[in-house]
């Protein structure tokens, strides 16, 4: 079957139904139970139970209620589904097949503050211009972009091309940082983990590497931080919680060590923040939902001149801003783990930087202007 024959059949399974406002699709990341749309989700149903709602999961989906109906992404279920709804919230690009519908209200939220340059920003796209043209065609089908704040706003408006609304409300996924309930969260997630009272725990959670390739083309993930010799510094008080970028294969984390706990299969990493004392990132958007905890960050960027200067590039200085120690070797990082100070005034400016709108009403901002 040729590609135009399926991209036909899937526009005609689209219209076999009118779409409803009765009706909800969420994406989050293809195919997890996470993100901001499990927010917006969890929101809907307190609000609006008579509703139906439908989740994409993929085949490794975790984390998904058993009353929650799934489908899977591109499947003839999905397109059936997705031409039926009144609403479709997504965190990331839908399958390129799907169909923009009168009636259909499509809510886009993102998944990040950017450090990294992203969309008609980013100057590697540039090399594909047919990969620059689907993307277009994906932004103007939005009708509602999220933002965490101005910062985010400025540069979603310019790198997608966006001209719809864009809602600055901070980020329904990280209400839960700041909930009455979440000290008693992380006690639940910290005994899920294994994670004792009297014990740190680090969560490293690095981005990928665009440039970081196998021989098939499939992204690898090389551990430059020296694991060995933190478990052998920090000792047995301190676990370290490894979570890779969903574009990276979970299972190439393993065989590090009793001292590493490989998460990355966790559904969410809104658990992960909760359950964590410090994090270690380095051009990760964790940072910036990571700050609205107030634990302490530190960055390990030991590529940093060659990601900032040719990989990717940045909207900001990391080095001058960055909410933390920027420690460009791993006995520098160990060093600054072993003495970090949870607060400082780089700390507190970047909070009211990036932060500012995140007071636990970011999800019912968007819901009320969204769905009414």
């Amino acid at each position: 079957m040729t590609r135009l024959v399926r991209m036909a059949g899937a526009r005609v399974l689209q219209r076999t139904g009118a779409p409803s406002a009765q009706r909800a699709l969420f994406n989050s990341f293809n195919g997890s139970f996470s993100d901001s749309p499990r927010a917006i989700y969890e929101e809907l149903v307190r609000r609006a139970p008579a509703m139906r709602h439908v989740w994409l999961r993929s085949a490794a989906g975790a984390g998904f209620p058993e009353s929650v109906t799934t489908v899977e992404p591109y499947s003839l279920g999905y397109l059936r589904d997705v031409g039926r709804a009144g609403y479709v919230v997504s965190n990331i690009e839908m399958p390129r097949n799907l169909r923009k519908r009168p009636r259909m209200t499509y809510l886009q939220t993102w998944h990040g503050t950017p450090l990294k340059r992203i969309g008609f920003d980013n100057e590697r796209w540039k090399q594909n211009p047919r990969g620059l043209d689907r993307m277009a065609r994906e932004f103007a089908k939005w009708d509602y972009l999220v933002s965490q704040n101005a910062f985010s706003t400025e540069i979603f408006r310019r790198a997608f091309r966006f001209d719809g609304e864009i809602l600055e409300t901070g980020y329904p996924r990280n209400d839960v940082l700041s909930a009455p309930e979440a000290p008693a969260l992380r006690r639940e997630l910290r005994a899920a983990l294994g994670i004792t009272d009297g014990m740190r725990a680090i969560l490293y959670a690095p981005t990928w590497r665009d440039n970081l390739v196998d021989e098939r083309g499939a992204l690898r993930f090389s551990p430059a931080l020296d694991i060995a010799r933190m478990a052998e510094r920090l000792g047995g008080d301190t676990v370290l919680l490894l979570r890779l970028h969903r574009l990276l294969t979970p299972e190439l984390g393993e065989g590090l060590g009793a001292f590493v706990r490989n998460v990355s299969a966790h559904p969410d990493i809104r658990d992960l923040y909760l359950a964590a004392d410090v994090l270690v990132t380095d051009y990760s958007s964790a940072m910036f939902d990571f700050a609205v905890t107030g634990k302490p960050i530190a960055f390990f960027t030991y590529d940093l001149d060659e990601y900032r200067d040719s990989v990717r590039g940045f909207y900001f200085d990391l080095e001058a801003e960055a909410p933390g120690p920027v420690c460009r070797t791993s006995e520098d990082l160990i060093d600054a783990l072993g003495d970090l100070d949870e607060r400082s005034h780089d700390y507190d400016r970047f909070r009211r930087r990036f932060c500012a709108l995140e007071d636990g009403g970011a999800t019912r901002r968007v819901v009320e202007r969204v769905f009414g």
